[in-house]
């Protein structure tokens, strides 16, 4: 049987988490798993009720998001679409989708954030709104 090298099981618990990225004021997003591994990259977002994100992008890299807590809504397609992302739900930001995030209920949302290639969160806030990357 051939001898395969193991490399270690990392684990990041909620009390070691940092406010990382773009931050808008109401989202904090908090690196959980960067700067690991050149492929992949986690962090957990939490908005505060009656929020919402700039309008941003994240480069390159495609993001899958889980639903922890919560309902929220991410708006695209230049604010003609909202998608809910209800408690246990999945959604996909392809890479350079304009997109801005919406917490419109009177509780936390958070969700845990994947995204890759990449060793950390790319996020680029667009100021000027839709369109203006």
């Amino acid at each position: 049987m051939p001898s395969h090298a193991q490399n270690p099981v990392i684990y990041t618990p909620a009390s070691s988490l940092t406010v990382s990225g773009g931050q808008t004021e109401g989202m904090i997003r908090q690196s959980a798993i960067v700067k690991l591994t050149p492929n992949i990259c986690a962090s957990r977002m939490i908005a505060k009720p009656h929020t919402s994100s700039a309008v941003h992008h994240h480069g390159d890299q495609d993001t899958v998001v889980f639903a922890h807590k919560g309902k929220g809504v991410i708006v695209s397609e230049g604010g003609k679409k909202r998608v809910v992302v209800e408690e246990g739900g999945f959604a996909l930001i392809p890479a350079f989708a304009e997109h801005q995030e919406v917490n419109e209920s009177e509780e936390d949302v958070v969700w845990a954030i994947i995204r890759a290639p990449g060793d950390e969160p790319v996020v680029v806030n667009l100021e000027k709104g839709w369109g203006s990357s």
